[in-house]
């Protein structure tokens, strides 16, 4: 053969193999789960399963931090910290007023009532909550993570556990790899059930509900979806943003989850972050709230709430270790009609 005959073949073969590659469905095998840890922190020696994030592009470095909006948003929304805060409608004591902010529905659900389960937890460093003690209030539930491993819900449901809140993602490009299995079996086990979102302060806000929207379904019926905003110390971002900045960044993510799912969410905090950022703040917002040495209305004055994690070292039939323990403020009426307001 002639030279350029040569070329020519060699050209062609190379652009072939190109078009091949380029018509293959694009994948990317999920990395090693986050390292991230809320509530309960000591972790499973039971291995779990690498997340399962689908048919999706490669995942890139996390973005520079220039700007709060990520993605496509819908509709434009300006942030204004003080018109958000300040003066804003102070919620009343019944949990039922903190969560009616009028929203389209996102479908039909049976509006039958559950049977609530009594509490029959145990604890493995019990606290002296004294007459405020959350034995007292009516529907206790859980919050669980990959670190719970395999559960056994209809064991976890007869010990007590009438609602469950599921870790499903944090930051940008982590989905728990036990979050699809927990949301249906905690589903086929009859509790009533949300997902939680760790966030993290070296990704942006629109980035991050862009990720939580992708992987948790929009189905009538579910919980609020919440945002879990802490100091982690553990976590591989150092960052503390100001309080403006972190507020900025709530904000966004809260707008662009409450217009996809059609509810409010409910926040989610610690005492020390509380503090730094978050007293005064969205106070038309829901609040579940952290608080294991004493009643929320010692730690959080004045604060409004609607769940109160008060154990991060329960033990119960069904999960092997500890697990963390909430209860809902009201009693079971004001749970039934919350739940149907959903």
């Amino acid at each position: 053969m002639r030279l350029s005959n040569v070329t020519a073949i060699f050209l062609a073969c190379l652009t072939l193999a190109g078009c091949a590659a380029n018509s293959r469905p694009a994948t990317v095998q999920a990395g090693r789960p986050s390292e991230e840890t809320t509530g309960s922190v000591a972790q499973s020696a039971v291995p779990v399963p690498a997340a399962d994030i689908g048919d999706v592009a490669a995942q890139a470095a996390p973005p520079q931090e220039t700007l709060a909006w990520a993605g496509s948003i819908p509709q434009p929304q300006a942030f204004a910290p003080a018109s958000r805060t300040v003066g804003a409608p102070v919620p009343s004591d019944r949990p039922i007023a903190m969560l009616s902010p009028d929203k389209p529905e996102m479908g039909t659900a049976p509006q039958t009532r559950s049977q609530i389960y009594s509490y029959g937890f145990r604890d493995a460093k019990p606290i002296n909550f004294g007459s405020i003690s959350p034995r007292k209030l009516a529907v206790h539930g859980v919050d669980v993570s990959r670190w719970q491993a395999e559960i056994d819900w209809e064991r976890l449901r007869r010990q007590g556990a009438n609602f469950a809140y599921i870790k499903a993602t944090d930051g940008g490009d982590h989905l728990d790899p036990m979050f699809k299995k927990n949301w249906r079996r905690a589903k086929e086990a009859g509790l009533k059930r949300g997902a939680y979102h760790f966030f993290y302060w070296c990704r942006t806000a629109g980035e991050q509900a862009d990720w939580f929207i992708r992987n948790v379904p929009k189905e009538a019926g579910a919980l609020p979806p919440v945002i879990d905003v802490e100091w982690n110390g553990e976590s591989s971002c150092k960052r503390r943003p100001s309080r403006e900045r972190v507020l900025e960044k709530m904000q966004v993510f809260m707008d662009k989850l409450e217009r996809h799912y059609g509810q409010r969410p409910i926040i989610y905090t610690a005492p020390d972050f509380y503090r730094d950022n978050l007293k005064g703040a969205f106070l038309d917002y829901p609040f579940w709230l952290r608080s294991v040495a004493a009643h929320p209305s010692k730690v959080y004055p004045k604060r409004k709430w609607v769940f109160w994690q008060y154990s991060g070292s329960g033990l119960s039939h069904g999960v092997d270790g500890r697990i963390d323990l909430n209860v809902f403020h009201g009693d079971e009426g004001d749970w039934h009609d919350w739940v149907a307001s959903r």
